[in-house]
């Protein structure tokens, strides 16, 4: 394939130059491209520049802040076919979906162009002869380091919501998709003032550079629990506010009163979807015995239509992997899958477990791959029980016919987000705050714009007259 930041015009690494990244087509194993890392000096250098436009934004009307990102949102449309060529080759993902999470960050982008002016503080009820405000203000220098699995949709949530409420943005997409975040960059950039918007290429060393820097206001990450905490750790040090939507472990229950080839087919959904590669994907499933053998037979019958989809590189499927041959070691069953196939790339099968138990690391740990374990459960009690039992709480998925049970879940999950009877339903503009191990703040919807604002609190009377 040609390096793709060649056929783009993007900064691109010479094939010897050891501080790059090399990145391979997950389907075929091909090159992709290569993309020289960021120095310190340039990470330095960039934070330097967003501080020094950050005032000059800041001060910029509403209005005019929201026309810009609605520029920039138009310019994403019209790239949106280059975009996500680029995603699929560095990513696996095929073309089509990844055009639509190009066009999903497109909507995001206008959607925070409209919510940008509206944002707004309150008056207060003081003295009559005074004037007492509570007045949003932007933080300052912005951090976003964003994933790989859906990069210009998630990335257009942080970085449209940051710049329309007056904050400067330093971006690092993740290092498994370069061309994709520079790309990025550059179809946003042309439309903010210089300095305002930057993105730089590189692994989590870069990353630690730039969220080491002491001049950040806010780090704001998607990604792995493990990093977020690495990075609420720096932060606890400089000072910067931290915005972090980690990982997650979801549980799906399967209730005794449902039908169980429908049930299969939503848990394949939310297992096998972008093969496993979505922040809400289903973790856990707890099936209820009633309806249990049924609903293995389709959810067998569904991964084996599902067949091999691509991870995003060697070393992750290798990950997923280590994870279900544990499981098998510990008692657990394979169904279907759970086999490296020869050949280039990092294909990987869409895999059953069942027999899983708590002590296994693809019941403990997020696996974020087409991987099902299951978990057959006397009621729906029992169910509920041990869905709660664990260290994540970022969604879950509840099956069910019965009112109360549903009523029940969605009390009683310690999750930021409950979906009854769909694994990815959910009106536009939800906004939940994750719990433990997946994070905290918001990361989507109009309270978004309140994570990158800081209130201040104006009182004003006239002074006594001399």
């Amino acid at each position: 394939m040609t390096d793709l930041a060649v056929e783009l015009d993007l900064p691109s690494a010479e094939p010897a130059d050891p501080n790059s990244i090399r990145i391979e087509n997950p389907v075929d194993g091909s090159l992709v491209g290569r993309v020289a890392m960021a120095t310190p000096e340039e990470v330095a250098g960039a934070v330097a520049e967003a501080k020094s436009a950050f005032p000059g934004w800041a001060a910029t009307s509403a209005d005019q802040r929201a026309a810009a990102l609605r520029a920039a949102a138009d310019a994403l449309a019209d790239r949106a076919a280059d975009l996500a060529k680029v995603n699929a080759a560095e990513t696996g993902r095929p073309v089509a979906e990844a055009r639509e999470g190009v066009l999903a960050g497109v909507s995001t982008l206008r959607q925070y162009a409209e919510l940008g002016p509206l944002h707004r503080g309150r008056s207060l009820l003081g003295g009559n002869s005074a004037t007492d405000l509570m007045v949003p203000e932007p933080r300052g220098v912005v951090a976003v380091l964003t994933p790989w699995n859906d990069p210009v949709a998630v990335a257009c949530g942080l970085v449209g919501a940051a710049l329309v409420t007056g904050n400067t943005v330093v971006a690092k997409p993740s290092e498994r998709c370069p061309h994709t975040g520079l790309l990025f960059g550059e179809v946003l950039r042309p439309h903010f003032p210089e300095g305002v918007v930057r993105h730089l290429a590189g692994d989590g060393t870069v990353g630690a550079w730039l969220a080491g820097n002491a001049d950040l206001d806010v780090i704001a990450h998607v990604g792995s629990t493990t990093t977020g905490r690495e990075l609420a750790a720096v932060a606890a040090g400089t000072g910067a506010k931290v915005l972090l939507e980690n990982g997650g472990n979801d549980p799906l229950l399967v209730d005794g009163d449902v039908d169980p080839v429908w049930a299969a087919e939503q848990a394949a959904t939310g297992a096998f979807a972008n093969s496993g590669q979505i922040c809400v994907a289903v973790e856990r499933i707890f099936v209820h015995r009633d309806v249990a053998a049924a609903f293995l037979d389709a959810l067998i019958a569904a991964a084996e239509r599902t067949g091999m989809s691509p991870l995003v590189d060697a070393r992750h499927r290798d990950a997923v992997h280590e994870q279900v041959t544990d499981a098998v070691a510990a008692g657990a069953r394979l169904q279907v899958g759970g086999v490296i196939p020869d050949g280039p790339g990092s294909l990987y099968p869409a895999t059953v477990l069942t027999d899983c138990e708590p002590g296994m690391r693809v019941w403990r740990e997020e696996t974020f791959g087409p991987v099902a374990p299951v978990c057959v459960v006397a009621d729906f009690a029992e169910g509920l029980a041990r869905a709660r039992d664990d260290d994540y709480g970022l969604a879950a998925t509840v099956l069910t016919r019965s009112m109360e049970h549903a009523q029940r879940a969605w009390r009683e999950l310690p999750v930021g987000t409950v979906k009854v009877n769909s694994v990815f339903g959910g009106a536009p503009g939800g906004a939940a705050h994750p719990r433990r191990a997946s994070g905290h703040g918001y990361g989507y919807g109009p309270e978004l714009l309140d994570e990158f604002t800081a209130t201040k609190v104006v009182h004003i009377e006239p002074a006594p007259a001399p």
